[in-house]
């Protein structure tokens, strides 16, 4: 078992923008915790530092409370996955398994015993004898997770290992990772993504990167917590944005009166008036804001001349708006509904059923509580409790 503590990181290449900033972080043992953020915020390089197939620029890398920043990969404990397979084209399964066992001089009977039990764990048992070029897509990359796990390393590392799988196997082969991970629950594992559905079904515990300039000004890492975590409590717009599928609706609008029970906000060219269940003592009246729902949190949708339409009333709050789009994905659809104020639209998840056409005009509903606020520079007005 080996927890992961990473103490100043910094790493910066030349004279060029740091990729990585002052990165403070500790992975708890048997945890599983996924890298995730854009293109280009370090998640892969942290990664690599971890290995030690990076330097750090500065700072302090642990594991299992050893300092290992001078410690070459190869004795850190640990193992590593890679996007590519990286695997020898001219060896067997066996024996692009057990290479590693053999470069470390185990007798031969311990090697074959490793790789048989890690290939039946993989379903690979009965492919022993192929060569990579016979293999599909999927079973390649069972073949590199099989020759991490004879090593019986103290962390794994996942490097994107499925973004070369099409849909089906991208989804049998992380049902197949989490598995193992429970079954292996004495290593911890560290995985890198950009794919947030991943994250969310997979870690223990999610790092948020931030990328370019929103790094620069605010540093590298962006929130730090579980899935559930992220997902319903986002520090900022950008994690409230990046955390979700499809992703967060924002509304422009300006702060109408301040009391116990949260905010009134009137949307931005428009007389609607939203209550979201927000810490007033962070806003004053006049200040711009912006409103956050999620298209799952939209509770109800009718057509808005029907007479059974309840309007605003203590939690409930309604929009009214026309229907722009239909995107019908059988177990449900999402309306996109025209938002004049920003110019775009406003996406709101419903059954697979839903019968609304574009030119629609429906009136959505949803609870005040689900309702996020964001002040100016993106960062998130605490919610009542």
């Amino acid at each position: 078992m080996a927890a992961i503590s990473l103490k100043g990181v910094a790493k910066a290449y030349g004279d060029h923008a740091p990729v990585l900033r002052g990165i403070d972080l500790d992975i708890g043992e048997n945890e599983f915790c996924v890298f995730l953020g854009p293109s280009g915020c370090g998640k892969s390089t942290l990664l690599r530092i971890i290995a030690g197939l990076e330097d750090a620029t500065s700072g302090d890398v642990q594991i299992g409370g050893r300092l290992i920043n001078a410690i070459p990969p190869a004795k850190r404990g640990v193992a590593m996955v890679f996007q590519s397979y990286a695997l020898f084209p001219h060896m067997t399964v066996e024996e692009n398994m057990g290479f590693g066992l053999k470069l470390s001089g185990l007798p031969a009977g311990e090697i074959a015993s490793k790789v048989q039990t890690a290939a039946k764990t993989l379903q690979l048992d009965a492919l022993l004898k192929r060569k990579p070029a016979a293999l599909s897509g999927g079973q390649r990359q069972r073949v590199a997770i099989g020759r991490a796990i004879v090593r019986e390393p103290g962390v794994f590392l996942f490097d994107e290992p499925l973004s070369n799988l099409d849909a089906m196997l991208r989804s049998q082969t992380r049902v197949e990772i989490a598995k193992l991970h429970r079954q292996f629950a004495q290593a911890s594992t560290v995985y890198v993504t950009h794919d947030q559905v991943e994250a969310m079904t997979l870690g223990d515990k999610i790092v948020l990167l931030r990328a370019g300039k929103d790094a620069e000004r605010f540093g590298s890492i962006a929130q730090v917590g579980s899935p559930l975590d992220l997902y319903h409590r986002p520090n900022s717009r950008f994690v409230a944005e990046f955390i979700g599928s499809p992703k967060m609706n924002f509304l422009g609008a300006t702060v109408h009166s301040l009391s116990s029970d949260g905010i009134v906000a009137r949307l931005d060219k428009s007389d609607d008036d939203v209550l979201a269940k927000v810490d007033a003592s962070f806003l004053r009246v006049g200040q711009p804001v912006q409103l956050g729902i999620r298209p799952e949190h939209f509770d109800h949708v009718i057509d808005s001349g029907d007479e059974s339409e309840e309007g605003s009333n203590g939690t409930m709050q309604t929009l009214r708006r026309k229907v722009t789009l239909v995107e019908r994905l059988g177990e449900h659809s999402y309306l996109h509904l025209e938002d004049p104020a920003a110019g775009t639209t406003v996406v709101v998840k419903q059954p697979g059923d839903a019968s609304y056409q574009p030119g629609t005009r429906v009136a959505v509903r949803f609870d005040s509580s689900a309702c996020h606020v964001f002040s100016a520079d993106g960062s998130a007005v605490p919610k009542l409790q």
